[in-house]
């Protein structure tokens, strides 16, 4: 069975295209999601001959590998991304892709990094399954994606003035992978040692409508595909925006924006890896482990 289609991903690469030219005007979560990235590599002493960087965008891992010694066990770094116009006027190899549709041979690659663009795929655990696939055997993946609570502020407000101007509410934002859940989706995608770490992000603005900017300048703007029956108005979002600062802005007057960065690593499987121990193979009892004394607990009946 095909997955279900969410997203609109010919309109998303339009966004990414039309966002390309002001993107380094509002990149401080891809910065931000690519140091921490690099942060984790280098802490892993081994070679990754060949490397790719999903969703490149305005190239914030290469950046960040420049003053970082991972940038010596990283042979060939090659960008992608969904959009032609975001890896222009840059030196290196580069690629445009679709994340739903890699390209790469299998086993091919040593390192897989993702930065902020898995959370637009329709089937995130079907673009793991490629991944994965696509690296080495001991190869490893780290990814960075949006989470839950991402935006959570802006949903309450967009959806509270729709219904009270409207009399009813529907989608207008993304909805977000449950970073409660984010290791499940390493496993079942079939990486081993699977690990999730969130980063919850606060943004402080001094308007609604700069946030809803700096949106449009990143390209993660709404592109559901399918579309709410009623544009944004004038009037909606004004009321949005009273909304917003009503619960959200601070004694400043600013208010604030939440952004969950979920990062995701996992290792494609190999032999040399720790496995875990079969059932009843335990060469101690836990109460001996712990120190304890062991009951037993009664028998109905």
């Amino acid at each position: 069975m095909l997955p279900p289609r969410l997203f609109d991903r010919t309109l998303h690469r339009k966004r990414l295209d039309r966002a390309a030219s002001g993107f380094a005007r509002a990149d401080f979560l891809q910065r931000r999601a690519a140091l921490d990235i690099v942060e984790r590599l280098e802490v892993i002493i081994r070679d990754f001959p060949r490397a790719v960087d999903l969703s490149a965008r305005s190239g914030a891992l290469r950046q960040a590998l420049r003053d970082s010694s991972a940038a010596q066990r990283i042979g060939m770094l090659i960008e992608a991304d969904l959009s032609a116009a975001m890896l222009n006027g840059r030196c290196g190899p580069r690629v445009v892709l679709d994340e739903e549709r890699l390209p790469f041979g299998r086993q091919s690659l040593d390192l897989v990094v993702s930065t902020l663009g898995l959370h637009w795929t329709n089937d995130v655990v079907g673009a793991l399954i490629q991944i994965r696939q696509a690296l080495k055997p001991d190869g490893l993946f780290v990814g960075a994606l949006l989470g839950g609570s991402t935006l959570t502020e802006l949903r309450q407000a967009l959806t509270d003035a729709e219904s009270e101007i409207l009399g009813g509410a529907g989608s207008r934002i993304s909805p977000f992978a449950d970073s409660r859940d984010a290791a499940g989706l390493l496993q079942r995608a079939g990486f081993a040692l699977p690990v999730a770490d969130v980063d919850r992000v606060t943004v402080s603005y001094e308007h609604p409508l700069k946030l809803m900017a700096d949106l449009r300048l990143m390209g993660e703007t709404n592109v559901l595909a399918d579309r709410h029956p009623h544009a944004l108005t004038r009037s909606l979002i004004a009321r949005a925006c009273e909304i917003y600062r009503e619960r959200f802005a601070g004694p400043d007057g600013r208010v604030i924006a939440t952004f969950e960065i979920v990062t995701l690593t996992g290792w494609a499987p190999h032999a040399s890896q720790p496995q875990p121990l079969k059932p009843g193979s335990a060469k101690m009892r836990l109460a001996d482990a712990l120190g304890t004394v062991e009951h037993r607990l009664p028998r109905d009946g």
